[in-house]
C-alpha cells in the first residue's frame, strides 16, 4: 500500500481546500485530485505546482471507476455530495477496494446508511471517518474535548453555526440545504429523540436567535446534521443534543425556504410547454441565479462563517456550561470543512486512528492529537486568526455555576 491519498471531488469547494491542507501536511508521496471534470482538476494541479499531485477522471456513479482508482491508496478523501445521494455507495465502492476512508457528510440519512456499513468495513478492514468536516466535524472533537478535559459527565450540547459570503456555491450545496428543509429533523430532548421540520410548526419552537462572534446575530433553525443521532451513543449522561444552523444574509435563505414552501424542489418531472422539467433543478437554478444580487443588496463583500457549541454539564457536583466560537471573517465553507477532512486524512494515514469499522468523529479522533495536528498544519495555509501563533481561532467561554462568565485562555 503506498503513501497515496485520493480525494474525491478534490476541484471543488471543500475538496480544493482539503488538497491545499494536504499538501501543506507533507504527509502523503502522491495526491490525486480527482473530478469528474478532469480539466479542471488539472487546471488546479498547474495552479498549485506541487510534484506530488496529479489530476484524474472519475464517474462518482461508477462503483468500478472508483474501486480502480483507489485500488492501492492508503486512504480515500470523499468530497463529493449531496452525500445524501452519494455518501454510501462512495464508501461501499472504497470498503470493496479494501481502502481506508474519510469523508465531509452532513446528511443525516447517508450517515445512518453508511453506520450501517460497519460490519462490511470491519470484515475488509477498512477504517471510515465520516462527517470530519465542521458540522459535523469539529463540532463533534470539541464536544468531545469537553468530556475529556473539562467535564465529569456531559449532559447537554447546543451546536449552531453559520456561513455565507463564499465566492461562489454549487447546486450540490444547494440541494443539500433543500434536503434539510424537506426532510425530519432529529433532536434529542430529555434522554429522548423527536422528529420536527424545519419550516413546520414543530422546527419552529427550536427556532432562536443566536450571536456569532465576528458575524452577528441571526436566527438559526433544526438542521438534519447527524451530531443528534451519534453524540448521544458515545457520552453516556447526554440527555439534550441539538443542531441548528442558517446561511446569510437571510435574504438568500429565505429564498430557498420560499421555493420549498411553494413546492417546487420536487424531484418528479412535469411538462411545461411540451417540455419535462424537473422542479428542483429549476429552484437550484433560479436560487444560484439571484444569489450575487441578494449578496450586493445586503452589502455582502465577503465570506465569514462561525461554528459555535455549547456544552453544558457536571464537573465536581456543579453546573458548568462551556461555550466555543470558532469564527473567521475571511474564510467560509470550504475552508471549515476541507480543513478538517486533510487533518483525518493524515490522522488516518498516521495511525492515530482506532479501527476497523465505521465511525463518527467522537468515536476515534483524539481532541488533542488533532489540535496538535493543526497547529502545524493550519498556519501554513493563512487562514485568519492562525497567524498569532494558534492553528485555529476558537474561542472558549467558561459559564459557571453562579453565571458568572468568564473566557478561557487556551490555544489551538
Amino acid at each position: 500500500m503506498s503513501d497515496r491519498v485520493v480525494v474525491l471531488g478534490g476541484c471543488g469547494g471543500i475538496g480544493s481546500v482539503a488538497v491545499r491542507a494536504l499538501v501543506a501536511g507533507d504527509r502523503f508521496d502522491e495526491i490525486v485530485v480527482a473530478d469528474l471534470r478532469v480539466d479542471a482538476a488539472q487546471a488546479f494541479v498547474d495552479e498549485l505546482g506541487d510534484p506530488r499531485l496529479r489530476a484524474a477522471e472519475v464517474d462518482a456513479t461508477s462503483a468500478e471507476a472508483i474501486g480502480g482508482l483507489v485500488a492501492g491508496a492508503r486512504v480515500v478523501v470523499n468530497c463529493i455530495g449531496p452525500f445524501y445521494r452519494f455518501g454510501p455507495p462512495i464508501l461501499a465502492a472504497v470498503i470493496a477496494a479494501g481502502v481506508d476512508y474519510v469523508d465531509v457528510c452532513d446528511d443525516l440519512d447517508a450517515t445512518i446508511a453508511m453506520l450501517d456499513q460497519h460490519e462490511p468495513a470491519v470484515a475488509a478492514g477498512v477504517t471510515a471517518l465520516i462527517g470530519m468536516g465542521n458540522s459535523p466535524g469539529l463540532a463533534n472533537v470539541l464536544v468531545r474535548f469537553a468530556a475529556d478535559e473539562l467535564l465529569d459527565t456531559v449532559e447537554r450540547v447546543d451546536i449552531m453555526h453559520i456561513h455565507g459570503g463564499e465566492p461562489s456555491e454549487g447546486g450540490a450545496v444547494i440541494k443539500h440545504r433543500i434536503h434539510a428543509m424537506t426532510n425530519d429533523v432529529p433532536v434529542f430532548v430529555d434522554g429522548e429523540f423527536r422528529n420536527v421540520r424545519l419550516l413546520e410548526e414543530s422546527g419552529q419552537e427550536f427556532v432562536v436567535d443566536t450571536h456569532f462572534e465576528s458575524v452577528g446575530t441571526y436566527p438559526v433553525y433544526p438542521y438534519p446534521h447527524p451530531e443528534t443521532i451519534t453524540l448521544p451513543k458515545y457520552l453516556p449522561g447526554l440527555t439534550h443534543a441539538t443542531n441548528r444552523g442558517v446561511v446569510f444574509p437571510l435574504s438568500y435563505f429565505e429564498l430557498t425556504m420560499d421555493m420549498v414552501r411553494v413546492g417546487a424542489c420536487s424531484t418528479e418531472q412535469i411538462e411545461v410547454e411540451g417540455q419535462l422539467v424537473t422542479p428542483i433543478e429549476f429552484s437550484v437554478a433560479h436560487i444560484l441565479s439571484q444569489r450575487d444580487r441578494l449578496l450586493a443588496e445586503a452589502g455582502i463583500t465577503g465570506a465569514a462563517g462561525c461554528l459555535k457549541i455549547e456544552v453544558g454539564g457536571q464537573k465536581d457536583g456543579e453546573d458548568h456550561t462551556f461555550v466555543f466560537s470558532l469564527s473567521s471573517t475571511s474564510v467560509g465553507a470550504g475552508e471549515g470543512t476541507g480543513i478538517p477532512a486533510a487533518l483525518g486524512a493524515v490522522m488516518m494515514a498516521s495511525g492515530q486512528l482506532e479501527g476497523p469499522g465505521v465511525f463518527p468523529p467522537e468515536a476515534v479522533v483524539k481532541p488533542l492529537e488533532i489540535l496538535d495536528l493543526a497547529s502545524r498544519i493550519v498556519p501554513k495555509l493563512g487562514i485568519a486568526g492562525s497567524d498569532d501563533g494558534g492553528a485555529l481561532p476558537v474561542l472558549i467561554e467558561h459559564v459557571l455555576p453562579d453565571g458568572t462568565r468568564e473566557r478561557m485562555d487556551l490555544a489551538f
